[in-house]
This record gives C-alpha cells, structure tokens and sequence, in this order.
C-alpha cells in the first residue's frame, strides 16, 4: 500500500484497486444481463441476490445497470402500505440468479 503527498500537505492513501481484468468482467457480465432482461420485459422472475436475498415479481425496466422489479404485495403488506405492488431498483453486478416463471 502506497501513501502519496499531494498539494497543499494532503496524503492519499490507496485501500482498493480492482484487477486490472475486473472493470472489463464487470461490464461484461452487466451488459449480458441488461441485454436478458430487456428481452424478457412484463415477464414474471425469481431473482436472487450475492446477498442471498429472493425476490419474485415482473421486470419492469432495465437501465444503467440497474433493474427494476415490480413486487406484487401479500395481503398482510397491503396493510402496511396503500399500493398494491412496490418497484424494487436491484443493481445487475449483485445478481446471483434470475430464473423465468410461468405462471
């Protein structure tokens, strides 16, 4: 780890730097996704997160790396909130697993 000495008496000092094949594997496998769920726009999905979180809902929109889920609400969350469904932004590079459902 270096520190650096910077203008006016600041120091730097590096804590991350990814790969040099990282940035280039990440956008990849972004675009790859992106590219799958603007295919399968309206169609209802399970996805699943690094986090090992589980959603389940329709794809709404795709951009910028981000997805936009449409979760349907259970009758005890309708309680809880005056909208019938909820739009839940997931970030592409945190997917784990999106499968298809056929409902």
């Amino acid at each position: 780890m270096s520190i650096q000495q910077q203008g006016y008496g600041h120091q730097e000092q590096l804590l991350y730097q990814a790969r040099p094949d990282h940035p280039q594997t990440l956008k990849s496998n972004r675009d790859h996704i992106h590219n799958l769920c603007n295919q399968h726009r309206n169609q209802h999905v399970r996805v699943e997160t690094l986090d090992g979180e589980t959603f389940e809902g329709m794809i709404m929109h795709c951009d910028r790396g981000i997805l936009y889920l449409r979760l349907q609400a259970t009758s005890g969350q309708r309680a809880l909130s005056p909208f019938s469904s909820v739009i839940l932004p997931l970030v592409l590079y945190e997917l784990l697993v999106i499968t298809l459902l056929y409902l």
